[in-house]
């Protein structure tokens, strides 16, 4: 495909640059606000899946998204914004720089409980195609009399659902 083909993407619409301190302030309590829902998910989701309740973990999704995409559309406002903040509301940027962090260590540990879940998840499945697979092998003689192995002791049509 010859790039004089491909139709221009219009530009991402861009805010205007902060000017005051009242502006920053404002931001940064959106911001705030977006990380306060966020970790109220993870630390909802991180819970249910301790418990098990898988799904009930998963019909978190919608505000989990929702929660994520708020925080990232902040997220880029304040990117071309972080000088003028810094100046404006040096002590807003700490806040912020810490809430970052705090929220980077909520999401580590939260996709160490759900890759937990997951191979748990995994491993029972397995087990139960090995089980079925065993129970509907044929069960025939050999030559020396031996009972013969099947090629494949996996059942087949077990589906593992990855979503979660």
């Amino acid at each position: 495909m010859m790039f004089a083909d491909r139709t221009p993407r219009p530009l991402p619409e861009t805010e205007p640059l902060i000017g005051t301190a009242a502006a920053g302030d404002a931001l940064a309590d959106e911001v705030v606000a977006a990380l306060d829902e966020l970790e109220s998910v993870i630390l909802e989701e991180t819970r249910l899946v301790r418990e098990g309740l898988l799904f009930a973990a998963a019909d978190l999704e919608p505000r989990k998204s929702a929660a994520s995409a708020t925080y990232l559309r902040l997220r880029a406002r304040l990117k071309p914004n972080s000088v003028v903040l810094g100046r404006l509301c040096a002590p807003r940027v700490d806040e912020l720089r810490r809430r970052h962090e705090g929220i980077n260590a909520l999401l580590r540990e939260n996709l160490a409980v759900l890759a937990i879940a997951r191979e748990v998840s995994e491993d029972l499945v397995r087990t139960v195609s090995e089980a079925v697979g065993k129970r509907t092998a044929p069960r025939t003689y050999g030559r020396d009399a031996a009972t013969g192995t099947a090629a494949a002791t996996s059942a087949r049509g077990i589906a593992v659902d990855r979503r979660l």
